[in-house]
């Protein structure tokens, strides 16, 4: 069995220790937002904290983060009030969304090292890889969370995210009333 911390809640998971952290917390801990995106941790979608540091979980077993504590996008900021998140929805930067949750786990473990890196660094930095290109946003969006988290730039209430974490997870409404088979 291998223990770890996951979102500040202690776990002990009856897998393979050689089973990748990835498939871990999205097939036994149900974290979807952690994505497998190519599975040779090039691309960056499967990125979680591990005490502190950006980690590929695609290409990290369970066995080498026993012990340890295990941060993904859900735990980031239940209030998704995290200044990366606030941030990357203020700048507009998601297109279609698969690459984001990744982009803002690299994000904020970069602007832990460094809270207030250039565009360089932030470039050099975030690996991580989007098939709609929406690096300049990103970039963007980064150095903005560097503003937020150093006090200087501030969000105002009613630009942030309008959709309650406890409604998210729910029952997404028709925006079409499905059509009978009458109607047809």
């Amino acid at each position: 069995m291998t223990r770890f911390t996951v979102n500040n809640q202690p776990v002990e998971y009856r897998l393979d220790p050689q089973t990748p952290l990835l498939w871990a917390l999205r097939d036994a801990s149900n974290l979807t937002g952690t994505k497998y995106g190519c599975g040779t941790g090039q691309c960056g979608a499967c990125t979680v904290d591990v005490d502190g540091r950006a980690v590929r979980s695609c290409r990290t077993s369970i066995a080498q983060v026993e012990g340890t504590s295990v941060t993904t996008i859900e735990g980031l900021s239940q209030e998704r009030e995290h200044p990366v998140q606030l941030a990357f929805l203020a700048e507009q930067v998601g297109q279609c969304g698969f690459c984001i949750p990744g982009f803002v786990m690299a994000a904020a473990g970069l602007l832990r090292r460094d809270p207030d890196p250039s565009e360089a660094v932030i470039r050099a930095s975030l690996t991580n890889l989007c098939r709609c290109g929406i690096y300049p946003r990103i970039v963007e969006a980064v150095r903005r969370a560097g503003r937020l988290q150093r006090g200087e730039d501030v969000i105002p209430a009613g630009a942030r995210p309008g959709i309650d974490p406890a409604e998210a997870a729910g029952a997404v409404p028709a925006l079409v009333a499905p059509a009978k088979l009458s109607d047809r």
